[in-house]
């Protein structure tokens, strides 16, 4: 599925105009104001957001601003558009967080280049996480309040690891968000669902648990919550592209010891 681009401008040309640059690479939200934005970013899962600044009510820095400081959007890109080629603009777009400032008239070949960019090292990051059995979930925050909460959802997650049957509510509930909010939040920040989150940190414990060797693998399963042998091992090789016991053959001895 293509990644999904909020655009963000009163001028209903330029909506147009971006539309047709962006709309045969991306699935595209158009919105007329900062108000709009605000309700999609409520209801749908974004991967990047652009934004005119001049525009009535919420103007984009005051948006990108209000993005970066909540943690339910925080992670996502924020390009700002702007005529405005001053300093003092410039400087104002990294005050309040925009990953990238691009002035008007623009080239839609360096526009597309600088967006496609932004996304690959992110989905980079993501994969990295996906596939490194001793990787820290914290390699994927973009700032201090993306840390924090996979930081308090990771920690939650392992307390409760043994359980075969972690609630997606309960976690939500853990995390001062709705089942829907925390799910985008999730997927948008990892690209894997919150169970496919769980998952992978369950697999992490067992790479550790492994590598201790002091333990069957048996043992490991169902430390780790898998009610299951064989799906214990599918989820291993499926994340880490190789079986359990290929990665115990892996390990040197000293690694085990």
């Amino acid at each position: 599925m293509p990644d999904s681009i909020l655009i963000i401008d009163d001028n209903e040309d330029i909506l147009e105009f971006l539309s047709e640059v962006l709309g045969d690479t991306y699935r595209l939200h158009l919105a007329e104001s900062g108000e709009i934005a605000q309700q999609i970013l409520d209801t749908e899962v974004v991967d990047l957001i652009i934004s005119d600044i001049m525009m009535p009510g919420i103007d984009g820095f005051e948006l990108c601003g209000l993005i970066k400081s909540n943690v339910e959007y925080c992670h996502i890109p924020v390009v700002l558009l702007t005529s405005k080629n001053t300093y003092k603009a410039h400087i104002e777009s990294l005050e309040v967080g925009a990953d990238v400032y691009v002035q008007k008239p623009f080239s839609p070949e360096l526009l597309q280049l600088q967006l496609a960019n932004l996304l690959k090292n992110r989905l980079k990051i993501k994969d990295h996480f996906a596939s490194s059995p001793f990787e820290d979930v914290r390699v994927m925050a973009h700032s201090k309040t993306d840390e924090t909460f996979l930081k308090k959802l990771d920690e939650h997650i392992r307390k409760n690891i043994k359980d075969p049957n972690i609630d997606i509510d309960q976690l939500a509930d853990h995390m001062n968000m709705s089942r829907p909010t925390f799910y985008r939040k999730v997927k948008s920040l990892s690209s894997l669902s919150p169970k496919e989150l769980i998952d992978i940190t369950r697999l992490k414990k067992a790479t550790k648990l492994i590598a201790q060797n002091e333990f069957t693998l048996s043992e490991i399963a169902k430390m780790v919550g898998y009610s299951s042998q064989s799906l214990f091992n599918k989820n291993f090789q499926r994340y880490f592209n190789v079986t359990p016991l290929e990665y115990i053959n892996s390990l040197d001895k000293d690694t085990r010891s």
